[in-house]
């Protein structure tokens, strides 16, 4: 997994041990960011910061109304943004300053559908879809308000994506990777709450011992918000009871703190690699699971109310 860098962070180690962030940008006083990153928590304090930062600057043209920069600035603090999850306004946040660091001090309205043709058709078709979803994201919000009068990016769709990029772990790697990672190690135990939730990384990391209930495992995605009622299968109850957990997260570092998204996605990484499996990765084994669940005769509206996708 590609780790989302967020620009303007400055951060430490206190000296009782404790990470300290704060956003810093020349000329502005420095801010402090609570929670981790990525947490809603922190976003909304990143968002005020970027937001009251920009908006501000004194003799920037970048920043005058009708410009982009400016646009960045206001959507950042609008609903239609900050009701994103987390993970989302990280990803979206990362294209639209290299967005804005490149087209920044031009007026929003100048921007035309050969424009956005040519930005989407130098990116890659993963990178493409990425960046259409964020810019129109802010062209809906600038037509809402009224700072343009027509969106660019409605004449585009999508950029299709070659069938099969992400790899579907076979059976023969999952036991190359049991035979690597012992039961009782995170990094079993990562793998088989991937593989028996089917859920997403971000799902899986925010799990512990109190979403379990009489054998029922209940979760709410973070990324769509729904509600999901899983049964624990007994071969991962079987490895949660021998592995060592957090009180309130079964996966948690080794200093006893939650994972990011971030943190995990690239221990994972390194834990495949170890197995001698660099083409796996935490998304492959969601597909596993869902061909393990079609072998039991699921049907495609089971397979999808299990993985928590929207029909």
């Amino acid at each position: 997994m590609r780790a989302v860098r967020l620009p303007f962070i400055q951060e430490y180690r206190d000296r009782h041990g404790r990470v300290r962030r704060y956003f810093r940008r020349r000329g502005a006083r420095l801010i402090p960011l609570p929670g981790k990153v990525g947490s809603p928590e922190f976003m909304t304090a990143y968002n005020a910061a970027v937001a009251t930062t920009t908006v501000h600057e004194v003799g920037k043209t970048r920043s005058a109304p009708g410009m982009v920069s400016a646009a960045i600035a206001f959507y950042y603090k609008d609903n239609r943004f900050t009701s994103l999850a987390s993970g989302t306004q990280m990803s979206r946040r990362a294209i639209l300053e290299r967005f804005r660091a490149d087209h920044g001090d031009k007026r929003l309205a100048g921007l035309q559908k050969q424009h956005v043709a040519a930005i989407l058709g130098a990116k890659k078709p993963f990178a493409a879809r990425n960046w259409l979803k964020a810019l129109r994201g802010l062209m809906q919000f600038a037509v809402a308000t009224g700072l343009i009068g027509s969106d660019p990016t409605t004449a585009f769709e999508p950029a299709k994506t070659k069938a099969g990029r992400i790899h579907t772990w076979t059976e023969t790697e999952i036991e190359q990777y049991e035979a690597r990672h012992p039961i009782g190690s995170r990094a079993r135990l990562a793998m088989e709450l991937l593989l028996y939730t089917g859920q997403r990384l971000s799902n899986v990391i925010r799990m512990g011992p109190q979403h379990i209930r009489g054998g029922v495992l209940s979760v709410t995605q973070q990324k769509t918000g729904t509600e999901l009622v899983l049964p624990v299968h007994p071969r991962l109850a079987e490895i949660i009871a021998a592995t060592e957990c957090g009180h309130l997260a079964f996966l948690v570092t080794s200093a006893g703190a939650p994972f990011s998204a971030t943190r995990f996605g690239n221990l994972f990484r390194e834990w495949c690699d170890a197995a001698g499996l660099p083409q796996c990765s935490a998304h492959g084994l969601r597909k596993a699971a869902c061909r393990r669940l079609a072998k039991t005769g699921c049907s495609a509206r089971r397979l999808r109310r299990s993985a928590g996708t929207r029909a």
